[in-house]
């Protein structure tokens, strides 16, 4: 008899400390809950499209850059003229210059630097003149460097381009 009742107490014991956890985790679900949904606001973000080049993007079919909310994500810059015909034939570090540049003129229209570049992607035919070129980045990032990859590529759209970087940016409100 005496181990039944000991028996009895063990589960009642056992089920009111249940019952108990079950509520608090309840009450830790509602809090949880209240937290997640009280700031939740959907923005209606319309892109914005930039052409740095209209008559030879609209040729090659592509937009050179779009800005959505606080991101803009830019094509891959060549080194090109107005044209469309590339420049520094065979000087991969005028070509990566010249890259840069037209990286800037968009940067600048949507109001930023390359401070606010957050990936950076490189394609090359030259992975080992890249390299020794570089450097010349560290006048480019000024505060810190982005993400993004460096990727040695068989070839780019035109056989003379031997470097191609495009860029994605968080503008800052």
């Amino acid at each position: 008899m005496r181990t039944t009742k000991f028996t009895l107490l063990a589960i009642a014991l056992v089920t009111a400390m249940s019952i108990s956890s079950c509520n608090e985790k309840t009450k830790t679900e509602t809090t949880v809950e209240k937290a997640v949904s009280t700031e939740t606001v959907v923005a209606n973000e319309t892109p914005d499209y930039f052409l740095l080049r209209p008559e030879v993007e609209k040729a090659y079919g592509y937009t050179h850059a779009v800005k959505i909310g606080n991101s803009i994500k830019i094509s891959g810059a060549v080194s090109m003229d107005d044209e469309g015909n590339p420049t520094a034939i065979g000087d991969l570090e005028q070509q990566m210059k010249n890259c840069y540049a037209d990286l800037d003129k968009i940067l600048k229209h949507y109001g930023c630097t390359f401070d606010d570049v957050v990936v950076e992607n490189v394609f090359t035919t030259d992975m080992a003149k890249f390299l020794e070129f570089a450097g010349y980045r560290t006048e480019i990032y000024k505060k810190q460097f982005p993400t993004g990859s460096w990727l040695g590529v068989k070839e780019l759209a035109i056989p003379e381009f031997m470097i191609e970087i495009e860029l994605e940016v968080h503008k800052a409100q």
